[in-house]
């Protein structure tokens, strides 16, 4: 596996412009439990879920992506290989007050870019429907009817690399 580093520039704050650097994580190690307490947190308090731990142990074999201001995890997403052309992008999340500030969108775009290098052709995910538009901004589309998953209404999304 390779490290990727990427610094943006954003709008955090008021007035300040820090910087944004967007990398792979490593199983197991700090940023990692930074990780799954943002996706705790975020997407599976509010639904009284919680992980296993088979389902962090398969973690390990996952691209894992941090978005960070200096040692504070912003958001995070994940890329599970589905076959050698085809790639999942799952567990998205961004820190509710930072939500609409473009941190979704630059970790969504890091994603596409690692899974391109990597050699897939296409990624798809399960989006919840309140961000569907958010996605189709981004090229997305719908593939398929909407299905509950984690009791709450999901689509299949996909996009060609």
């Amino acid at each position: 596996m390779y490290i990727v580093i990427a610094y943006i520039a954003s709008s955090l704050h008021h007035n300040q412009s820090p910087a944004m650097a967007l990398k792979i994580i490593d199983h197991g190690s700090r940023e990692y439990q930074q990780m799954i307490q943002l996706r705790m947190d975020i997407l599976r308090q509010p639904l009284g879920l919680n992980f296993t731990s088979e389902e962090l142990e398969q973690e390990k074999e996952q691209v894992l992506i941090g978005a960070f201001e200096e040692e504070k995890m912003l958001g995070c997403c994940m890329l599970i290989k589905l076959d050698k052309q085809l790639v999942r992008l799952r567990q998205m999340a961004v820190l509710n007050n930072l939500q609409g500030k473009g941190i979704g969108r630059a970790l969504t775009q890091f994603a596409e870019n690692i899974a391109r290098d990597i050699g897939y052709r296409k990624i798809t995910m399960h989006a919840r429907k309140p961000v569907r538009g958010f996605y189709e901004k981004l090229g997305y589309q719908v593939v398929g009817d909407e299905f509950l998953e984690i009791t709450i209404p999901h689509y299949e999304m996909e996009k060609e690399l």
